[in-house]
């Protein structure tokens, strides 16, 4: 017996769930100590922005081949 993924219909971009799931960890790493915990949401928050700029670039012009 194989077990089912469970398929979720997503509402919003994977930008701006990156944005926001960011913000949260911003918001959470303000009320962390200096220490691992904070450097590893920071590590997360980064994580976040590259992905959202990878996105970008992955969508701009330059990236699509011609179509002859």
């Amino acid at each position: 017996m194989t077990k089912q993924r469970m398929r979720i219909k997503q509402t919003t971009s994977l930008e701006q769930r990156l944005a926001e799931h960011a913000e949260r960890l911003r918001k959470q790493a303000k009320n962390v100590p200096l220490g691992s915990e904070r450097k590893q949401l920071l590590s997360l928050i980064h994580q976040c922005e590259v992905a959202s700029h990878m996105i970008d670039w992955l969508q701009s012009p330059g990236c699509h081949p011609s179509q002859d």
